[in-house]
């Protein structure tokens, strides 16, 4: 069997046209869409792009595997301690493992383990290209690579090959060769000028004010990233960088379709395409960022194209990323791990019974420190350090009614408020009760003085806001974190 693993970093479903996106962003990936099944509410279950890995990659939440931020102890998956045997069994359960356990060859294009110092992502692959960009690189040098690999390897019928592409992720760096599709199609119409008036009063990293997270400068090296926004004009520009580079990454999936299809083999090979995490466009005030624990970041796409499996179908039950891993394993008729904190929806792929969750917990902590209940249309929010947003403790939202999360209605519904509390209670004592350490990881990034992306640049963001007219949120801030 020949498994194609297509990783987009950074990529919003709901700004790809298979999941009903206005502009012509992804045709190749909708076509794949068209010989699939797309899952419509898929999330992972901590974000963004190092704990969400860690989750996929170990099939397990990051309270028990401990990676939940991108700097400090959290940062670093928990020792397996006096379990451990002469390997790691967290290793050998790991996501990749269950494609070697069946039998296939296993291949990684990826910068992802360089880039966090997180090897671990390397476990239970047979090669791994680095083209040793650190994330940094665009798509034309990692394509080349994987095509490559193809095209050595065309005799091999059992490979799983995994291609990581970052184009999507700041800074939006698709070539200049490859000009603006959407130069003349309008972007984000829900953001007008009332709304653009609010946002630009918001306090906090990544604001349209701080595009740059705590300056307004423009890297001349990355022209299509604004430094700042002032303008419904400057928004758009914004939401055209981040689409060109969903966009640029789409051409490039392509160019591996028409490999498989060149070598007669792209029917029966199988294609997932899916993210880590999505980004923040304006959804509580904070653009081009993956900085909060809601459904514009944990919110990813999905999409199984299986040899016999279900074709044009979308599945709308709840599931996390770590379902994924048990979901592998029965799909290839592999044992499941007892380490593993998903629940397989492999029926969902063959047959199309939906079989999913009723509610989900989902978790920042590498820009903010949140836990947040997703259940029904609600989305919960529960911050514990608001990464200088200042938000409050406790926000409400109707995603169904409120899909880009304006209305905070945690004031008028205290009782769906304590529903969502429980959800994220109960789920605490849930998986402190299977875990090996009694530390939340939570607590551990709140002890070593809060998420990454805030330490030490209080002093400095605060005279950003003092200059650029918000000395308001300044004080506010000083209040909050220097009594």
């Amino acid at each position: 069997m020949r498994i194609l693993f297509v990783d987009i970093d950074t990529l919003r479903p709901d700004h790809m046209g298979c999941y009903g996106y206005e502009r012509n962003t992804t045709p190749h990936m909708d076509q794949v869409c068209e010989e699939g099944v797309r899952f419509d509410h898929y999330y992972c279950s901590d974000a963004p792009c190092l704990p969400s890995r860690a989750a996929l990659v170990s099939g397990m939440f990051g309270i028990r595997n401990g990676a939940v931020g991108h700097g400090g102890t959290a940062a670093d998956r928990r020792f397996t301690g006096a379990k451990r045997g002469f390997t790691d069994p967290i290793d050998d359960c790991n996501f990749h493992n269950v494609f070697r356990r069946a039998g296939l060859h296993t291949v990684s294009v990826s910068t992802f383990a360089e880039r966090h110092s997180s090897y671990w992502f390397d476990a239970g692959f047979n090669e791994c290209y680095n083209v040793g960009g650190g994330g940094t690189e665009s798509g034309e040098e990692v394509i080349p690579v994987a095509i490559d690999w193809l095209e050595r390897n065309k005799a091999m019928d059992n490979w799983f090959l995994h291609v990581h592409l970052w184009d999507p992720h700041t800074p939006y760096r698709a070539p200049a060769s490859f000009g603006n599709p959407f130069e003349n199609e309008p972007a984000a119409g829900w953001i007008d000028e009332k709304v653009l008036e609010k946002h630009k009063k918001h306090v906090g990293p990544h604001s349209i004010n701080d595009l740059n997270m705590y300056d307004d400068k423009t890297d001349p090296a990355y022209p299509r990233m604004l430094g700042h926004g002032d303008t419904l004009d400057d928004v758009k520009k914004i939401f055209d960088g981040y689409d060109c580079g969903i966009r640029y990454a789409d051409e490039l999936v392509g160019q591996l379709m028409d490999t498989l299809k060149a070598q007669g083999i792209y029917d029966d090979t199988a294609i997932i395409i899916t993210s880590d995490h999505g980004e923040n466009m304006g959804e509580l005030g904070i653009y081009s960022e993956h900085g909060t624990a809601d459904e514009a970041t944990c919110r990813i796409p999905l999409i199984i194209k299986w040899p016999g499996g279900q074709k044009g179908i979308s599945d709308e039950a709840f599931h996390y990323n770590v379902d994924l891993v048990p979901t592998a394993a029965d799909l290839l008729g592999v044992a499941r791990c007892d380490s593993w904190d998903g629940q397989s929806f492999s029926q969902a792929v063959l047959t199309g019974a939906a079989d999913g969750r009723t509610s989900l917990v989902i978790s920042q902590m590498a820009h903010v420190c949140q836990r947040s209940a997703r259940f029904g249309p609600w989305l919960y929010i529960r911050t514990y350090h608001d990464g200088f947003h200042l938000f409050p403790k406790e926000m409400l939202f109707n995603i169904e009614e409120d899909p880009h999360e304006q209305h905070d209605v945690s004031s008028e519904n205290p009782q769906i408020c304590a529903q969502g509390a429980k959800i994220i209670l109960d789920w605490h004592d849930e998986e402190m009760m299977k875990s090996d350490s009694q530390i939340d990881p939570l607590w551990t990034v709140m002890a070593e003085g809060g998420p990454h992306h805030t330490r030490g640049w209080l002093e400095i963001y605060l005279k950003q806001l003092e200059t650029t007219g918000r000395s308001e949120g300044a004080e506010k801030l000083k209040e909050k974190y220097l009594k």
